[in-house]
């Protein structure tokens, strides 16, 4: 099995490359509101390479430091991306997934389909902001990417069919160990792919791919809302009955990337109606009143979890401290969410309604607390990397370093 990782292998190592790619997406954020592009409905190379070649120096140096997030996170997607599959697919050989598939955590597998979205739209991503040309073609480009999205939909639907099954034909959910938030972990996963769907319905303006888009878009998150209901519902139950799982805690978080994934499906099918079907522009005061819902959710849910976190002493453990466990990665999620939504709220909600300027002084006073927060994310997932992804004789135990010494010293002899 690859050994990059220094725990024993678990699915939930797809949420490493989940965080990376994430925050490949929020560099991008600063391209799409503060990159003028007026001829299309994201920045692409043109919109990007016109500031950098236009004079005003600031400028410049800003959007290269986004252009260097978006190419160093996206190759540390793909890159521990790569090393996920190959472990998952020895991992599925062991007696240890035949226990995951018998068990509450088969719902961790979700993973998979989760991270393959977000891979999706890193592709985009790239393609849009460093390949020269390429939006000529894009209206080619978007039935592949409701393709893509719809083979992962189906993957998606399998692995959680195959889950949600058993627990029905078999009742052999675990109630009594389901103290966490982390089965929602699948409504992430299906949110994600309704997002997904809902880029083609903003941005085609071919009837048929963006209602297409529009439609799967609506299916997924409905799936998901009705997920979150059920599965909020159990997981306080049984946290009510026996106290949260400490390893498990950063699930109480979920909700937020989960806020984030159907505000912004919201605000790209209602672009995709507006523009398409009533051939008109969303109105400014309700994505300001539907996103401030969106936001509200996730400060309220962030408070709660932080002050649990924090009495647990999970972030002293788990994050500063010695105990490892892969669920740490569940930390990125909601960092990375919650300056996602934070853009989308001030640039739909705040500049559009007027209630402030693009860059005046108040808009980088509201701006501050998400580059804080979006800072301490990349800081967290260092730390986390340098805990949970080994590197050299990291790879190896105490007693497997003693013995590769004593055969070092042999070779050398």
């Amino acid at each position: 099995m690859n050994n990059k990782f220094a725990l024993k292998y678990n699915p939930l190592y797809f949420l490493s490359a989940l965080g990376n790619g994430g925050l490949a997406v929020s560099f991008f954020m600063y391209l799409m509101f503060m990159v003028k592009h007026p001829d299309t409905p994201i920045p692409i190379f043109n919109h990007v390479y016109g500031v950098l070649n236009g004079g005003n120096m600031i400028s410049a140096l800003l959007v290269g430091v986004a252009l260097l997030g978006i190419v160093y996170f996206s190759f540390q997607h793909f890159k521990t991306l790569v090393w996920n599959v190959q472990s998952f697919n020895s991992y599925k050989k062991t007696e240890e997934y035949s226990k995951l598939k018998s068990s509450n955590s088969e719902v961790a597998l979700m993973a998979l389909p989760l991270t393959y979205a977000m891979s999706v739209n890193i592709i985009f991503i790239i393609g849009a902001v460093f390949v020269p040309g390429l939006w000529n073609y894009v209206e080619y480009l978007f039935p592949l990417a409701l393709a893509a999205f719809a083979a992962i939909g189906v993957y998606a639907l399998r692995l959680f069919s195959e889950y949600f099954s058993r627990l029905i034909i078999k009742g052999d959910f675990d109630f009594i160990n389901n103290n966490s938030l982390s089965q929602l972990l699948a409504s992430f996963a299906f949110t994600m792919i309704g997002v997904g769907f809902a880029s083609p319905g903003a941005m085609s303006h071919n009837i048929a791919v963006s209602v297409l888009g529009i439609l799967g878009a609506i299916l997924f998150s409905t799936l998901s809302i009705s997920l979150l209901i059920l599965k909020l519902v159990l997981g306080f139950k049984s946290i009510f009955k026996k106290g949260i799982s400490i390893e498990s805690a950063p699930s109480l978080w979920i909700a937020i990337p989960i806020m984030t994934l159907l505000g912004i499906t919201f605000v790209r099918v209602t672009s995709g109606i507006y523009h398409n079907l009533l051939h008109s522009t969303p109105s400014p005061v309700l994505m300001f009143v539907v996103l401030s819902f969106f936001v509200s959710v996730q400060i309220i849910v962030g408070l709660i979890g932080y002050v649990v976190l924090n009495k647990t002493g999970y972030f002293k453990e788990y994050v500063d401290g010695e105990k490892k466990s892969v669920g740490s990665y569940a930390l990125i999620c909601p960092g990375v969410a919650s300056f996602v939504l934070g853009m989308f709220f001030v640039h739909w909600g705040l500049v559009k309604t007027n209630i402030l300027g693009i860059f005046s002084p108040g808009y980088f006073v509201v701006m501050l607390p998400l580059v804080i927060i979006q800072l301490k994310t990349i800081h967290v997932l260092y730390k986390l990397n340098k805990k949970l992804i080994c590197r050299g004789e990291n790879c190896l135990s105490k007693g497997d370093r003693s013995i590769a010494s004593i055969k070092a010293v042999q070779s050398r002899i």
